[in-house]
């Protein structure tokens, strides 16, 4: 079994587990800005590599990728990525101004967005897992997404490929506000994925 072989019950623990770390990850940005941000996982998936710079709007479109190694009792990697428009709406929620993304302060806190969501997302999983999960440090990437995602199937060599993918929106506190979309990938090595299909009660 795989990812692709996941039955609903399974998708739907996972995405229930998804809910969870994104809740805390919520509570965490928030209290980091002062102000309420709120981030809900309408949809989880698995995909083929391959496939994500198409799931991104197509190899050539401009994203921004937080790329983060999967540490402690586990291995893989997890990659946040956000489209151009969408990164930048971010930065204007989180900081309130007009900082870009090649300003040094915009980086920093999209890498800061990352560390955040894989720490709470790891808490969830290591938890359901019964192991310590933790992140590396967080590198960015901003760049075409053909080029963000080679350059993570660099970093995984023969490690895996396929990705379990939260499709990922944040907004703020305000009610017409349209939601920012993102993806949250994560692609365990191949001891992980067996160890997570186990526990939402599958076995590879």
């Amino acid at each position: 079994m795989d990812f692709q072989q996941l039955d609903s019950r399974q998708q739907d623990t996972l995405r229930e587990l998804s809910n969870i770390g994104m809740g805390h990850a919520a509570t965490s940005l928030s209290q980091l800005v002062g102000r309420t941000i709120m981030l809900h996982v309408p949809r989880v998936m698995t995909v083929d590599l391959s496939e994500v710079p198409d799931l991104l709007g197509g190899p050539e479109r401009l994203v921004a990728g937080v790329i983060l190694k999967l540490e402690g009792a586990a291995g893989g990697n997890m990659l946040l990525v956000l489209p151009r428009a969408s990164a930048e709406q971010l930065l204007q929620i989180l900081l309130g101004s007009t900082v870009g993304l090649d300003d040094e302060l915009g980086v920093s806190t999209l890498k800061e967005i990352g560390n955040i969501l894989a720490s709470s997302y790891l808490n969830a999983l290591g938890g359901m897992l019964g192991m310590t999960l933790y992140p590396s440090v967080p590198q960015l990437a901003y760049d075409m997404a053909g080029a963000v995602i080679d350059h993570v199937l660099g970093e995984l060599g023969e490690s895996g490929d396929l990705a379990l993918v939260l499709e990922t929106e944040f907004s703020g506190d305000e009610v017409d506000a349209d939601p920012i979309r993102g993806h949250f990938f994560l692609l365990p090595d191949p001891r992980t994925l067996e160890l997570v299909l186990a526990a939402v009660g599958g076995s590879r």
